[in-house]
């Protein structure tokens, strides 16, 4: 009987193999089981263009003055439009103070909530059900590491990402701690949040207070954001329509829409 092979060439066993070890410990790759390819394989890295891994430079004066933010306070709100890179610079200086050795771990929280669409019933546990909300985290880390590395360092638990629900209770001492999309956090979130800060621990709030996926009046980011400016030991970084780096057309999209 003929050996079973995808159009890559490996075999089903293989593939079977490989999904295996993708499901171990808090790594999510359910998704990507079935299909020939994932995007933190080993060959897949290895082809990668390595010159993520410089230096990250600001590209707009609202970029650099959320670099010397993070860089300067312990509490930062990174509010924008989007593309206008706040979770990307955010992820990055945690991997270079983690680096640094500056910090013991990453903790990156984003909410659950769905843009505008259900998407019904998701199977699997609680790692499985949250992969597609955290999947942009996954995408940065990826960027900034390695693929490889970043499995490792999600396998010994150096890095954690955790849906805002389970964040209560907890103390976040020597960590880096990125709460991404903060625009879906309601004010009691938020605040439940800001609070789990610990010693010799930075945070950075990042969100779009005109692209909330919750009722009107729900989002707690602009309120908080507004009350947190009077102090001197937090940093709130409004990045603008000059500040997006993606295709020159999101801006002016942004700006009619």
């Amino acid at each position: 009987m003929a050996k079973t092979t995808s159009k890559h060439g490996k075999s089903r066993k293989s593939q079977i193999e490989r999904a295996k070890v993708h499901n171990q410990g808090n790594v999510v790759h359910t998704v990507f089981d079935d299909l020939d390819w994932h995007p933190l394989d080993t060959e897949i890295d290895n082809t990668r263009d390595k010159s993520y891994m410089r230096k990250i430079k600001p590209r707009s004066d609202g970029q650099r003055a959320l670099m010397e933010a993070i860089k300067d306070k312990n509490l930062t709100m990174a509010m924008g439009p989007a593309g206008t890179g706040k979770t990307y610079l955010a992820i990055s200086a945690a991997v270079e103070a983690l680096e640094a050795g500056e910090i013991e771990r990453i903790i990156l929280s984003r909410p659950a909530m769905e843009a505008g669409e259900s998407l019904g019933y998701l199977p699997g546990d609680m790692h499985e059900k949250m992969a597609p909300f955290l999947r942009p985290l996954y995408d940065a880390l990826g960027d900034r590491l390695g693929g490889k590395r970043v499995r490792q360092l999600l396998e010994d638990g150096t890095i954690e990402i955790a849906p805002v629900g389970f964040m209560r209770g907890r103390t976040l001492n020597n960590a880096f701690i990125v709460i991404d999309e903060a625009q879906n956090c309601t004010y009691a979130q938020l605040k439940m949040l800001l609070s789990r800060l610990g010693w010799h621990s930075t945070m950075v709030v990042t969100g779009d207070p005109d692209q909330s996926d919750l009722l009107d009046g729900m989002s707690g980011l602009a309120d908080i954001s507004k009350r947190l400016s009077t102090l001197p030991n937090v940093s709130v970084i409004k990045l603008k329509s000059e500040d997006i780096v993606r295709h020159p057309l999101v801006a002016e999209m942004l700006q009619v829409l």
